[in-house]
């Protein structure tokens, strides 16, 4: 079983996530679900509000070997210096755009057994945490482009939705007027 990915225009994705109160089964088998549904399409990182839940957890797979990962109740606490790369979204699908961002993250959490964690992790990594807590913050990716980066994003996202046909969503249009 998957769920379904929250796309741009889905008010959802502007919303703060709130806290998990307990990390229980029903958390662990939320983050499985999210695993199996970040793996299908495919993806590295997956936030709960972005199935639709406001939970604040992730679940991500860096491509390390370790396999996938779900940190609950995320807050970075520190980043450093800077590093550009191309960041893509699922719920932004088929666009991506070179994003600058801190390289180094210092984030704590829990795991999925409620043990804490404090991490510190750069790069790749660091680029999930700093993107997936976004999602759990309100914040999409297209608030991180540039001036014309986001002017081109927003283009391409009004040409997409009228070539499909979709009705929009509530704020969709005041978004793209911006």
């Amino acid at each position: 079983m998957t769920f379904p990915i929250r796309t741009f225009g889905d008010p959802v994705l502007n919303q703060v996530t709130t806290d998990v109160e307990n990390i229980d089964g029903k958390i662990a088998a939320l983050a499985q679900t999210m695993i199996e549904t970040m793996y299908e399409a495919p993806g590295v990182g997956l936030a709960a509000n972005q199935v639709g839940i406001q939970k604040r957890l992730f679940v991500y797979d860096a491509g390390e070997g370790d396999g996938p990962k779900t940190i609950v109740n995320p807050r970075i606490v520190e980043t450093s210096g800077e590093w550009v790369y191309e960041e893509g979204c699922l719920s932004v699908p088929g666009l991506s755009w070179e994003i600058t961002r801190p390289n180094a993250v210092h984030l704590r959490g829990y795991d999925l057994d409620g043990n804490e964690l404090d991490l510190e992790v750069d790069e790749f990594e660091g680029r999930i945490f700093q993107h997936e807590v976004d999602h759990l913050d309100g914040v999409l990716l297209i608030e991180r482009l540039t001036d014309d980066q986001r002017r081109e994003a927003k283009r391409l996202l009004r040409k997409r939705r009228l070539r499909l046909g979709a009705s929009d969503p509530d704020g969709l249009r005041q978004l793209l007027s911006d």
